[in-house]
């Protein structure tokens, strides 16, 4: 112990103190620029197998789409939502680790991961399977549910890929090493397109062909990034052994893993509470139609501020391990600066288009119409959404998962939702009252963080992290 906590002092390099120049955030941003560039092309082609899926049966008719968009909703909610939360331990495990220089650790602590996301799929598979019955039992549109029941269960096989594909994703990631997950997933995004309009309109298997080739796709980006990183010499130092240090690092993956579940699970299932709420308003095709679509939109813009948080946790996680608080402060100061400037500029884009893009999900003039007038609301909804993403990167950079999951249960569950709640449905102004209620939550959650962020003491945040790692 005495040497680890000589450690952490020769490891503390800087101070927080000091005056941050203009030239070091220009040096930063370009550090992040090299890491978030990439990670954006990643995460919109991871989300647009999703939405071109969504886009494709969309025009099979409103049954189709709203079937999907329910079966897309519960596969998000109950599975992927928590398989890539759990993930996000490796942010502060591997991050910290790699800024440390102990890269057996972080080959180790990935396979933990992914062997204690195969044991939570196990009973997640069994409830997709059974999904169809659970929509009728709690008052869902039978048709609708016997169809998005169907599509779930098409999507079990993509669930035991993504318990490889996240802890495999931060494991380049906290490296730098964005370039294999690039070209993997554009690679695979080129194959997806043409194969998912083969399955869905050629097949005969309409919407459950839009499952099969997401299911396809997703393992073959497994395949591919397992090959690189057991061949590829720049994994080498971190490509650990598989022993037992796999089995005993799962109470220490957990301890970090299940508040990052239930940090991003709070947040991404209040917003897919929406469709379901949607699916008892009036006319609840439609409603849920539109409300698929914008929370779509919202998705694929969320991933240009996921790629900066995925290069701010890296880089904050990195600093802290090193023991250099000041880095770590540094590259929070750009972040921000990078996020709201991106910010302000897509959400004028959006607003500039909110007469086209509904278009791009449904030929329906009713649904258009409606995503017009939803149009100012999505482009708050942007703007917030950019803002928590990225003070949520910095969260699990530094180990915080537990404080964003508090944050995140108070904002959503406590005010968010039970607004959605009283507009969409006591005042009667159905989806758009829903959508308030969730940007209500939205506003406040990245307010909290932005104040615990901002009275961070960086200097105890890096000693924190070094006495962690050297116990270890």
């Amino acid at each position: 112990m005495e040497e680890g906590l000589l450690l952490v002092k020769q490891g503390e390099k800087t101070s927080e103190g000091g005056l941050i120049t203009w030239g070091m955030l220009v040096e930063e941003m370009k550090r992040l620029g090299r890491i978030a560039t990439p990670m954006v092309a990643v995460t919109l082609s991871q989300f647009l197998l999703q939405v071109l899926c969504t886009m494709m049966i969309g025009h099979l008719g409103e049954l189709s789409l709203s079937s999907t968009a329910i079966g897309n909703s519960l596969a998000a909610v109950t599975g992927y939502s928590l398989l890539s939360g759990m993930a996000g331990a490796l942010e502060t495990l591997c991050g910290q680790a790699y800024g440390a220089q102990q890269y057996q650790r972080v080959g180790t602590q990935t396979y933990t991961a992914i062997f204690s996301h195969i044991i939570v799929c196990i009973p997640l598979s069994i409830l997709w399977m059974n999904m169809g019955k659970l929509l009728i039992f709690v008052g869902q549109d039978p048709l609708i549910s016997y169809n998005a029941g169907n599509f779930t269960k098409w999507l079990v096989p993509s669930l035991f890929a993504y318990a490889f594909y996240y802890p495999l994703v931060r494991y380049f990631l906290m490296q730098s090493l964005t370039l294999p997950m690039l070209i993997s997933s554009s690679a695979n995004l080129a194959f997806f397109i043409p194969l998912c309009w083969a399955l869905v309109f050629k097949s005969g298997l309409g919407n459950l062909g839009g499952a099969l080739a997401i299911d396809i796709s997703i393992w073959l980006n497994v395949i591919f990034l397992v090959l690189y990183m057991r061949y590829s010499p720049v994994c080498a130092k971190t490509r650990a052994p598989i022993s037992m240090d796999v089995l005993r690092g799962v109470g220490e993956f957990f301890r970090f893993g299940i508040p990052s579940a239930v940090m991003l699970c709070l947040e991404w299932w209040s917003f897919e509470f929406l469709i379901l709420l949607s699916g008892i308003l009036p006319n609840p095709e439609l409603e849920t139609s539109v409300l698929s679509v914008c929370l779509n939109t919202v998705i694929v813009l969320y991933s240009i501020p996921y790629g900066l948080s995925a290069a701010a946790s890296t880089r904050v996680s990195n600093e802290l391990g090193a023991g250099n608080p000041r880095g770590a402060r540094v590259a929070v100061f750009a972040v921000m600066f990078l996020v709201v400037a991106e910010a302000m500029i897509v959400s004028a884009i959006l607003f500039a288009t909110r007469r086209i893009f509904g278009y791009t999900f449904s030929n329906e003039k009713e649904v258009v119409n409606y995503v017009t007038a939803m149009a100012p609301l999505v482009c708050l909804s942007v703007i917030m959404d950019s803002l928590q993403g990225v003070l949520s990167g910095i969260a699990r950079g530094c180990g915080w998962q537990h404080i964003g999951a508090y944050v995140n249960l108070g904002a959503f569950y406590l005010v968010g939702i039970p607004v959605a709640v009283l507009l969409g449905f006591w005042l009667q102004l159905r989806g758009k009252g829903l959508w308030i209620g969730i940007l209500a939550g939205a506003s406040l959650q990245s307010f909290l963080l932005s104040v615990i962020t901002s009275c961070t003491n960086w200097d105890k945040q890096a000693t924190k992290a070094r006495e962690r790692l050297f116990e270890g």
